[in-house]
């Protein structure tokens, strides 16, 4: 009986210590995943794994590889160059709320949404076929995953990389 019990104990130990171990935060779990290989090298490059692996609450909308390969050739090569830092810096923050915004508190509809420190807007669209985000080249992106949680904010997977520039046509 007794080593059924300090079984019983050393199980409920292990059960409480998973259950209040700290989930992994954007940048973790963006970095443990080879889809998005080129947005985890663009942020380091950048110098925003830090701030994105910080407290948040942040959206993150995450460009695939094949949204980054999509890009025109020499594109991607350029910006993360270190001269280009800046304007790396500009593309990625575009995709970066500070709120945390599942897919069910984006209003039905076409609204417009302001990036964090950005002037740049976005026109999230909410409908029956999902969620699509427009930039600013007035091509949308598609929104193929929604609602990964982390401990620090949400992700949403996209298949196109999104432009900052001129205000998208929204509504």
């Amino acid at each position: 009986m007794k080593t059924l019990t300090k079984t019983a104990v050393a199980a409920l130990a292990l059960t409480i210590t998973a259950a209040t171990a700290k989930a992994d935060n954007i940048v973790e779990i963006a970095a443990a995943d080879d889809r998005f290989s080129t947005l985890v090298a663009a942020v380091t490059a950048a110098d925003l794994a830090d701030t994105l692996s910080g407290p948040g609450p942040f959206t993150v909308y995450a460009p695939v590889n094949d949204a980054f390969a999509a890009l025109p050739d020499g594109t991607l090569d350029t910006l993360l160059k270190p001269e280009n830092k800046g304007k790396l810096t500009d593309i990625l923050l575009y995709h970066v709320d500070d709120r945390k915004l599942t897919a069910g508190m984006i209003p039905k509809g076409s609204n417009y949404f302001k990036p964090a420190l950005t002037s740049a807007r976005l026109c999230i669209t909410s409908g029956a076929d999902g969620v699509t985000i427009a930039d600013s080249t007035g091509e949308t992106a598609n929104v193929i995953i929604a609602d990964i949680m982390a401990d620090n904010g949400v992700i949403h997977v996209i298949d196109k990389v999104l432009l900052p520039g001129k205000r998208p046509a929204c509504h």
